[in-house]
């Protein structure tokens, strides 16, 4: 079993935790966009109150650990990791009650590049405990404004877990995908599941619109956020995402290994 120390010193050592790649500017950046209700920076989330930029710096240093003064506006940013453990605990506890009456789950990453290994060793516990992973809307196209203009993208899985590819990449089944923020594909995923006649997921697990959108929908959500993902924290705020994790979500795919030994672990889950 990994030990909450154990676990600790790798979230310093990868930088998960404790000083992460992120810069300051980028958190700040985001919090300006989301205060304007950017849909860039809100990730399919309709906030129910307004949220100036002071608000979420507050926020986000309660929820994450980031420094609160808003003088401090160069170089990288921090997440505390006693914050990060203590919201593994929580994310394991819902993962637990989950596989306790063996819900639907859907699982889905707009980073699948760096965290899909995460997600797809939590999915197969989740199977493997009786849960049912949805994979709906396979293949179906979904229109995604990017900075580049309307892209469209076509919606596969790779071991359970849902992402995004360009339409013209065909090599459907290989771990490569797009970078997304978007929420549309969890609504395509969920409009897919009810227009068949369902199942529809009791749990949505995943990261930027993947959570947000979720719970928006009234679905439960739990996922990961880094610094500059102020959404999901808003959402955790406000109740409509019951765990957000404050972990760096751009470090090398097989640090986050240890990140799924514990959250099973701790979930009872482990094979």
């Amino acid at each position: 079993m990994l030990s909450t120390g154990t676990l600790r010193a790798h979230l310093l050592a990868a930088r998960l935790a404790g000083p992460v790649a992120t810069t300051r500017e980028q958190s700040l950046r985001s919090y300006r966009l989301f205060a304007a209700r950017d849909p860039r920076a809100t990730l399919g989330l309709s906030p129910e109150r307004a949220w100036c930029e002071r608000d979420l710096l507050r926020l986000m240093a309660d929820r994450c650990g980031v420094s609160g003064d808003p003088a401090h506006v160069l170089g990288g940013d921090v997440i505390d990791p006693e914050r990060t453990l203590s919201s593994l605990d929580a994310f394991a506890e819902r993962l637990g009650a989950a596989a306790g009456r063996r819900a639907p789950v859907l699982f889905g990453t707009g980073h699948p590049h760096r965290l899909i290994g995460f997600y797809a060793g939590l999915a197969d516990a989740l199977s493997a405990a009786g849960c049912l992973v949805l994979t709906p809307a396979k293949g179906r196209c979904v229109d995604i404004t990017t900075r580049f203009g309307v892209r469209t993208y076509r919606l596969d899985y790779v071991r359970g877990v849902a992402l995004v590819r360009e339409s013209e990449v065909s090599r459907a089944g290989s771990e490569t995908g797009a970078h997304s923020h978007s929420p549309l594909p969890v609504r395509v995923a969920l409009d897919s599941a009810a227009a068949v006649g369902g199942p529809l997921p009791e749990l949505v697990v995943g990261d930027h619109g993947w959570v947000c959108g979720a719970g928006q929908l009234g679905i439960e959500a739990i996922g990961l956020a880094d610094t500059d993902d102020p959404a999901l924290f808003v959402g955790e705020a406000e109740g409509r995402v019951s765990v957000v994790v404050p972990v760096d979500d751009g470090v090398r795919s097989d640090y986050y290994r240890p990140l799924t030994r514990y959250v099973l672990n701790r979930a009872c889950l482990s094979q």
